[in-house]
């Protein structure tokens, strides 16, 4: 049985490009909508943001000279097309999904209202929420935070490519220890690069859990909808 009956899953952009380094992979898209369709079928009402970086980071060169806040709107859009990526990979693997947007553009999507996204989540539709908060300067972690406490989830479940939370980057330490359990306060002491500041700021503020995970191990979103012990657990 589940051990949250609602969840907010955080994706970054650059995980729907698989192995490429740009843009959106048909075949990871597709594992990853199997995976989180198996999770809404056991009873887990979902809630999705994903990140832009895997369009963004193609345009990282010419952004540097933009103004911060069109470089900011660009982002916002990036995360609308791998919204809409993920929603039709749902859709084919057989869940209900609604894409809501918080810059209006109601031909592609709905726009977001916070009471009509919880409906959907009680109807048992994944809700993807994309374009960010709509304001710049604040991350895609932020937005998750904020939408994660707007729809009530239990936790917010951070999907990274590492197991969880280090005292330095594992990936270029091989000393690196994990953490099973840590405290906001140790993660913004430490400046552990888990989530933006103001993100893990919010959630302590709130007291809404994190869980930090590896997303590319097979059938670990299922595992962290059912309590089992992964990845880190920031309280």
């Amino acid at each position: 049985m589940a051990r949250y009956k609602r969840v907010l899953l955080k994706l970054s952009g650059e995980v729907l490009a698989g192995a490429e380094s740009f843009g959106i992979s048909a075949e990871r898209v597709q594992s990853l909508a199997h995976e989180i369709a198996a999770v809404g079928r056991s009873g887990v009402e979902i809630g999705l943001v994903v990140g832009g970086g895997n369009f963004f980071r193609g345009v990282a060169a010419a952004a540097k000279n933009m103004d911060r806040v069109t470089g900011d709107h660009m982002g916002m859009l990036a995360t609308v097309i791998n919204a809409l990526a993920l929603q039709d990979a749902l859709e084919k693997a057989g869940a209900p999904t609604r894409v809501m947007t918080a810059i209006q553009m109601h031909q592609v999507a709905e726009p977001y209202i916070r009471r009509r996204a919880i409906r959907h989540l009680e109807k048992g539709r994944i809700v993807i929420f994309a374009a960010g908060t709509s304001n710049p300067y604040f991350s895609t972690d932020t937005a998750a935070t904020l939408r994660a406490l707007e729809i009530h989830a239990e936790i917010i479940a951070k999907a990274t490519k590492v197991d969880g939370v280090y005292d330095k980057d594992p990936m270029k330490h091989a000393d690196a220890v994990l953490y099973r359990e840590v405290t906001y306060l140790d993660v913004l002491a430490k400046s552990l690069a888990v989530m933006d500041a103001s993100a893990v700021a919010m959630c302590r503020d709130n007291q809404m859990p994190i869980l930090v995970f590896n997303l590319n191990v097979h059938g670990n979103i299922m595992r962290m909808s059912m309590g089992e012990t992964i990845g880190t657990l920031i309280h």
